[in-house]
Protein backbone atom coordinates (compact mmCIF):
# COMPACT_ATOMS: atom_id res chain seq x y z
CA UNK A 1 0.00 0.00 0.00
CA UNK A 2 1.41 3.57 -0.87
CA UNK A 3 0.83 6.33 1.08
CA UNK A 4 0.48 9.68 -0.48
CA UNK A 5 2.18 12.25 1.27
CA UNK A 6 2.65 16.27 1.31
CA UNK A 7 5.81 17.63 2.78
CA UNK A 8 5.76 21.19 4.25
CA UNK A 9 9.01 22.82 4.49
CA UNK A 10 10.92 21.12 1.76
CA UNK A 11 14.37 22.37 2.96
CA UNK A 12 17.23 20.14 4.27
CA UNK A 13 15.24 17.88 6.67
CA UNK A 14 11.82 17.69 4.27
CA UNK A 15 14.48 16.30 1.43
CA UNK A 16 16.18 14.17 3.87
CA UNK A 17 12.63 12.52 4.92
CA UNK A 18 11.59 12.81 1.07
CA UNK A 19 14.70 10.74 0.16
CA UNK A 20 13.98 8.37 3.13
CA UNK A 21 10.44 7.78 1.96
CA UNK A 22 11.34 6.65 -1.57
CA UNK A 23 14.22 4.12 -0.43
CA UNK A 24 11.04 2.60 2.08
CA UNK A 25 8.97 2.41 -1.24
CA UNK A 26 5.68 2.64 0.32
CA UNK A 27 5.60 6.75 -0.02
CA UNK A 28 4.39 8.42 -2.80
CA UNK A 29 5.15 12.36 -2.37
CA UNK A 30 2.93 14.09 -4.32
CA UNK A 31 3.51 17.45 -3.19
CA UNK A 32 6.12 19.56 -1.37
CA UNK A 33 5.07 22.89 0.55
CA UNK A 34 8.05 26.26 0.85
CA UNK A 35 8.05 29.82 0.77
CA UNK A 36 9.73 29.60 -2.42
CA UNK A 37 9.38 26.82 -5.32
CA UNK A 38 12.77 24.78 -5.89
CA UNK A 39 13.55 24.41 -9.21
CA UNK A 40 15.22 21.17 -8.75
CA UNK A 41 12.34 19.33 -6.81
CA UNK A 42 10.82 16.46 -8.92
CA UNK A 43 7.67 16.72 -7.05
CA UNK A 44 4.64 19.40 -7.93
CA UNK A 45 5.19 22.58 -5.28
CA UNK A 46 3.11 24.71 -3.59
CA UNK A 47 4.28 28.18 -1.63
CA UNK A 48 0.58 27.75 0.71
CA UNK A 49 0.40 24.91 3.34
CA UNK A 50 -3.40 24.89 3.08
CA UNK A 51 -2.92 24.22 -0.81
CA UNK A 52 -1.42 20.66 0.27
CA UNK A 53 -4.99 18.76 0.99
CA UNK A 54 -5.37 19.65 -2.68
CA UNK A 55 -3.77 16.63 -3.48
CA UNK A 56 -5.45 14.45 -0.83
CA UNK A 57 -2.55 13.35 1.29
CA UNK A 58 -2.74 10.34 3.14
CA UNK A 59 0.30 11.60 5.75
CA UNK A 60 1.41 15.15 6.04
CA UNK A 61 5.37 15.78 6.76
CA UNK A 62 6.12 18.93 8.80
CA UNK A 63 9.70 20.06 8.67
CA UNK A 64 9.17 23.44 9.85
CA UNK A 65 10.44 26.21 11.80
CA UNK A 66 9.46 25.54 15.70
CA UNK A 67 7.17 28.35 15.65
CA UNK A 68 5.04 26.93 12.89
CA UNK A 69 4.91 23.08 13.84
CA UNK A 70 1.97 23.17 16.75
CA UNK A 71 -0.18 25.02 14.54
CA UNK A 72 0.73 22.93 10.75
CA UNK A 73 0.36 19.96 13.57
CA UNK A 74 -2.91 20.24 14.45
CA UNK A 75 -4.32 21.29 11.27
CA UNK A 76 -3.43 18.22 9.44
CA UNK A 77 -4.58 15.78 12.31
CA UNK A 78 -8.20 18.25 11.74
CA UNK A 79 -7.89 16.90 8.39
CA UNK A 80 -7.77 13.23 9.25
CA UNK A 81 -3.89 13.00 8.42
CA UNK A 82 -1.24 11.07 9.59
CA UNK A 83 1.64 12.95 10.60
CA UNK A 84 5.53 12.89 10.79
CA UNK A 85 6.87 15.81 12.57
CA UNK A 86 10.46 16.92 13.29
CA UNK A 87 11.83 18.08 16.09
CA UNK A 88 12.09 20.07 18.28
CA UNK A 89 8.23 19.74 18.72
CA UNK A 90 7.49 23.15 19.16
CA UNK A 91 8.54 25.55 21.10
CA UNK A 92 7.73 24.58 24.03
CA UNK A 93 5.81 22.01 26.36
CA UNK A 94 2.21 24.21 25.62
CA UNK A 95 2.94 23.46 22.11
CA UNK A 96 3.09 19.79 22.66
CA UNK A 97 0.39 19.63 24.51
CA UNK A 98 -1.94 21.34 22.35
CA UNK A 99 -0.62 18.76 19.39
CA UNK A 100 -1.76 16.21 22.26
CA UNK A 101 -5.24 17.38 22.75
CA UNK A 102 -5.57 16.94 18.48
CA UNK A 103 -4.35 14.02 18.33
CA UNK A 104 -6.85 13.00 20.40
CA UNK A 105 -9.33 14.44 19.00
CA UNK A 106 -8.13 12.67 15.69
CA UNK A 107 -9.18 9.56 17.25
CA UNK A 108 -6.79 7.07 15.00
CA UNK A 109 -4.42 9.47 13.24
CA UNK A 110 -0.91 8.70 13.86
CA UNK A 111 1.74 11.38 15.52
CA UNK A 112 5.20 10.72 15.24
CA UNK A 113 8.02 13.04 15.71
CA UNK A 114 11.71 12.86 14.62
CA UNK A 115 14.18 11.60 17.59
CA UNK A 116 16.23 9.81 15.36
CA UNK A 117 18.83 9.83 17.78
CA UNK A 118 16.93 6.73 19.47
CA UNK A 119 17.65 4.59 16.26
CA UNK A 120 21.45 4.85 15.90
CA UNK A 121 22.85 1.93 15.27
CA UNK A 122 25.06 2.56 18.22
CA UNK A 123 22.42 3.79 20.48
CA UNK A 124 19.71 0.92 19.83
CA UNK A 125 22.84 -1.71 20.73
CA UNK A 126 24.05 0.01 23.84
CA UNK A 127 19.56 0.17 24.35
CA UNK A 128 20.10 -4.11 24.17
CA UNK A 129 23.09 -4.16 26.68
CA UNK A 130 21.41 -2.27 29.59
CA UNK A 131 18.01 -4.23 28.86
CA UNK A 132 19.92 -7.59 28.79
CA UNK A 133 20.65 -6.56 32.53
CA UNK A 134 24.18 -8.57 32.60
CA UNK A 135 25.90 -5.06 33.05
CA UNK A 136 23.67 -4.14 36.57
CA UNK A 137 22.11 -1.06 37.44
CA UNK A 138 22.69 2.33 35.68
CA UNK A 139 24.56 4.64 38.07
CA UNK A 140 25.42 7.69 36.11
CA UNK A 141 25.22 8.93 32.55
CA UNK A 142 27.23 11.94 31.17
CA UNK A 143 26.71 13.47 27.64
CA UNK A 144 28.37 16.04 26.14
CA UNK A 145 26.84 17.00 22.01
CA UNK A 146 28.40 20.62 20.35
CA UNK A 147 29.35 22.64 17.39
CA UNK A 148 31.00 25.48 16.44
CA UNK A 149 27.89 27.95 15.46
CA UNK A 150 29.77 28.70 11.95
CA UNK A 151 28.98 31.33 9.13
CA UNK A 152 25.65 34.08 9.92
CA UNK A 153 24.93 31.66 12.89
CA UNK A 154 23.49 34.86 14.35
CA UNK A 155 21.05 35.40 11.33
CA UNK A 156 19.81 31.63 11.72
CA UNK A 157 15.65 31.71 13.11
CA UNK A 158 16.50 29.21 15.02
CA UNK A 159 18.51 31.75 17.45
CA UNK A 160 15.56 34.05 16.79
CA UNK A 161 13.73 32.98 20.54
CA UNK A 162 10.34 33.76 18.84
CA UNK A 163 10.56 31.53 16.30
CA UNK A 164 12.54 28.61 18.10
CA UNK A 165 12.31 28.74 21.93
CA UNK A 166 15.65 29.02 22.73
CA UNK A 167 18.92 28.43 22.04
CA UNK A 168 21.46 25.26 21.46
CA UNK A 169 19.81 23.62 24.25
CA UNK A 170 16.64 23.33 22.55
CA UNK A 171 18.39 22.81 18.59
CA UNK A 172 20.72 20.32 19.98
CA UNK A 173 20.82 19.68 23.07
CA UNK A 174 17.40 17.64 22.97
CA UNK A 175 18.29 15.03 21.57
CA UNK A 176 20.75 14.17 24.03
CA UNK A 177 18.05 14.99 26.92
CA UNK A 178 15.65 12.27 25.17
CA UNK A 179 18.23 9.74 24.99
CA UNK A 180 18.75 10.06 29.43
CA UNK A 181 15.34 9.83 29.73
CA UNK A 182 15.72 6.66 27.00
CA UNK A 183 17.87 5.31 29.37
CA UNK A 184 16.99 6.12 32.94
CA UNK A 185 13.04 7.63 33.02
CA UNK A 186 12.30 11.19 33.70
CA UNK A 187 14.11 13.08 36.21
CA UNK A 188 12.79 15.31 39.22
CA UNK A 189 16.29 16.95 40.60
CA UNK A 190 17.53 19.63 38.36
CA UNK A 191 20.26 21.93 38.71
CA UNK A 192 21.68 24.18 35.59
CA UNK A 193 24.00 26.99 34.02
CA UNK A 194 22.68 28.37 31.15
CA UNK A 195 25.31 30.96 29.64
CA UNK A 196 25.90 33.05 26.43
CA UNK A 197 29.52 33.72 25.60
CA UNK A 198 30.70 34.05 22.74
CA UNK A 199 27.50 34.58 20.15
CA UNK A 200 26.57 37.55 22.43
CA UNK A 201 24.22 39.17 19.83
CA UNK A 202 21.79 36.40 19.89
CA UNK A 203 19.20 36.46 22.44
CA UNK A 204 19.51 32.80 22.97
CA UNK A 205 22.16 30.67 24.92
CA UNK A 206 25.33 29.29 22.75
CA UNK A 207 26.06 26.78 26.15
CA UNK A 208 23.91 24.94 28.66
CA UNK A 209 25.38 22.82 31.64
CA UNK A 210 22.65 20.59 33.29
CA UNK A 211 22.43 18.24 36.53
CA UNK A 212 19.90 15.65 36.81
CA UNK A 213 18.58 13.09 39.06
CA UNK A 214 15.81 10.31 38.39
CA UNK A 215 13.61 9.53 41.38
CA UNK A 216 15.75 6.26 41.65
CA UNK A 217 18.86 8.22 41.84
CA UNK A 218 20.22 8.08 38.22
CA UNK A 219 22.45 10.91 37.51
CA UNK A 220 23.37 12.94 34.57
CA UNK A 221 25.34 15.49 33.14
CA UNK A 222 24.69 17.37 30.22
CA UNK A 223 26.91 19.83 28.14
CA UNK A 224 25.48 21.27 25.38
CA UNK A 225 27.28 23.66 23.11
CA UNK A 226 27.28 26.05 20.36
CA UNK A 227 31.24 26.45 21.07
CA UNK A 228 32.35 23.23 20.74
CA UNK A 229 34.61 24.14 17.93
CA UNK A 230 35.42 20.48 17.07
CA UNK A 231 32.08 18.75 16.85
CA UNK A 232 31.46 16.41 19.20
CA UNK A 233 28.67 13.61 20.31
CA UNK A 234 29.80 11.33 22.97
CA UNK A 235 27.37 9.29 25.74
CA UNK A 236 28.29 7.66 28.45
CA UNK A 237 26.70 5.16 31.12
CA UNK A 238 28.22 3.50 33.83
CA UNK A 239 26.90 0.43 35.41
CA UNK A 240 27.34 -1.97 38.31
CA UNK A 241 29.62 -4.13 35.90
CA UNK A 242 31.33 -1.89 33.71
CA UNK A 243 30.63 0.83 31.09
CA UNK A 244 29.36 1.50 27.77
CA UNK A 245 29.99 4.41 25.78
CA UNK A 246 29.05 6.38 22.07
CA UNK A 247 31.69 7.95 20.22
CA UNK A 248 30.87 10.60 17.80
CA UNK A 249 27.78 10.30 15.79
CA UNK A 250 26.72 10.06 11.81
CA UNK A 251 25.19 12.52 10.25
CA UNK A 252 23.89 14.49 6.99
CA UNK A 253 27.37 16.49 7.42
CA UNK A 254 29.75 13.98 8.41
CA UNK A 255 31.05 16.26 10.72
CA UNK A 256 30.66 14.43 13.73
CA UNK A 257 33.07 11.56 13.03
CA UNK A 258 32.43 8.05 12.91
CA UNK A 259 29.90 6.05 15.11
CA UNK A 260 31.63 3.68 17.75
CA UNK A 261 29.91 1.88 20.44
CA UNK A 262 32.65 1.00 23.26
CA UNK A 263 31.84 -1.82 25.58
CA UNK A 264 33.99 -2.96 28.78
CA UNK A 265 32.99 -5.39 31.18
CA UNK A 266 34.37 -5.10 34.62
CA UNK A 267 37.25 -7.44 35.86
CA UNK A 268 37.66 -8.34 39.27
CA UNK A 269 40.98 -8.95 41.67
CA UNK A 270 41.47 -11.40 44.24
CA UNK A 271 39.96 -9.49 46.47
CA UNK A 272 36.54 -9.40 44.27
CA UNK A 273 37.12 -5.35 43.47
CA UNK A 274 36.67 -3.66 40.00
CA UNK A 275 40.29 -4.05 38.40
CA UNK A 276 40.74 -0.34 36.88
CA UNK A 277 41.14 0.40 33.00
CA UNK A 278 39.08 -2.55 31.75
CA UNK A 279 39.61 -4.02 28.05
CA UNK A 280 37.74 -2.31 25.68
CA UNK A 281 35.77 -3.84 23.13
CA UNK A 282 34.68 -1.56 20.10
CA UNK A 283 32.28 -1.69 17.48
CA UNK A 284 32.23 0.80 14.30
CA UNK A 285 28.94 1.41 12.41
CA UNK A 286 29.65 3.36 8.91
CA UNK A 287 25.93 3.44 7.69
CA UNK A 288 23.42 5.87 9.36
CA UNK A 289 20.41 3.83 8.82
CA UNK A 290 18.07 5.88 11.32
CA UNK A 291 15.96 8.32 8.84
CA UNK A 292 14.96 4.98 7.23
CA UNK A 293 14.18 3.27 10.37
CA UNK A 294 12.17 6.33 11.40
CA UNK A 295 10.39 6.10 8.56
CA UNK A 296 9.82 2.45 8.59
CA UNK A 297 8.21 2.61 11.89
CA UNK A 298 5.60 5.35 11.05
CA UNK A 299 4.64 3.37 7.60
CA UNK A 300 4.18 0.45 10.18
CA UNK A 301 2.25 2.39 12.85
CA UNK A 302 -0.30 3.96 9.74
CA UNK A 303 -0.88 0.30 7.51
CA UNK A 304 -0.49 -2.17 10.48
CA UNK A 305 -1.70 -0.46 13.23
CA UNK A 306 1.51 -0.96 14.93
CA UNK A 307 2.75 1.06 18.02
CA UNK A 308 4.87 4.30 17.78
CA UNK A 309 8.11 3.50 19.95
CA UNK A 310 10.58 6.09 18.96
CA UNK A 311 9.07 9.71 19.03
CA UNK A 312 5.65 9.22 20.61
CA UNK A 313 3.85 12.68 21.88
CA UNK A 314 4.82 11.27 25.46
CA UNK A 315 8.25 11.65 24.71
CA UNK A 316 8.13 14.60 23.23
CA UNK A 317 6.22 16.18 26.12
CA UNK A 318 8.35 14.05 28.41
CA UNK A 319 11.72 15.96 26.72
CA UNK A 320 10.48 19.64 25.98
CA UNK A 321 9.14 19.61 30.02
CA UNK A 322 12.89 18.70 30.76
CA UNK A 323 14.18 21.16 28.33
CA UNK A 324 12.01 24.29 30.35
CA UNK A 325 12.97 22.52 33.61
CA UNK A 326 17.11 23.39 32.40
CA UNK A 327 16.03 27.17 31.20
CA UNK A 328 14.57 27.54 34.68
CA UNK A 329 16.67 25.86 37.17
CA UNK A 330 19.13 28.65 36.45
CA UNK A 331 17.88 31.50 38.32
CA UNK A 332 19.70 34.44 35.78
CA UNK A 333 19.16 32.59 32.75
CA UNK A 334 15.05 32.09 33.84
CA UNK A 335 15.04 36.00 34.67
CA UNK A 336 16.67 36.91 31.04
CA UNK A 337 13.56 34.85 29.33
CA UNK A 338 10.67 36.23 31.71
CA UNK A 339 12.85 39.75 30.68
CA UNK A 340 12.76 39.26 26.92
CA UNK A 341 9.39 37.76 26.83
CA UNK A 342 7.82 40.80 28.32
CA UNK A 343 9.80 42.81 25.74
CA UNK A 344 8.58 40.93 22.74
CA UNK A 345 5.14 40.96 24.06
CA UNK A 346 4.81 44.75 25.67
Amino acid sequence: MKLRTAIIGYGKMGKIRHKAMESHGGFDVVVACDTAIDPSATVPMVTRPSDVYDFAPDVVVCSVPNIFIPDLVCTALSHGKHVFCEKPPGRNSSDVQKMITAERAAGGSVLKFGFNHRVHDAIEEAQKLLSAGTMGDLYFMRGVYGKAGGPDYAKNWRNDPEQSGGGILIDQGIHMLDLFQMFAGNFCDIQSFVQRKFWTEVPVEDNAFALMKTPQGVVASLHSSATQWQHTFRLELYLRNGFISVDGILSASGSYGAEVLNIAINRLDSSGNPSPNPELQEIRFTQDLSWNKEVAEFYDAVVHGKPIKCGTSQQALDVMQLVEAIYQADPEWSQTLRTSATEVTG
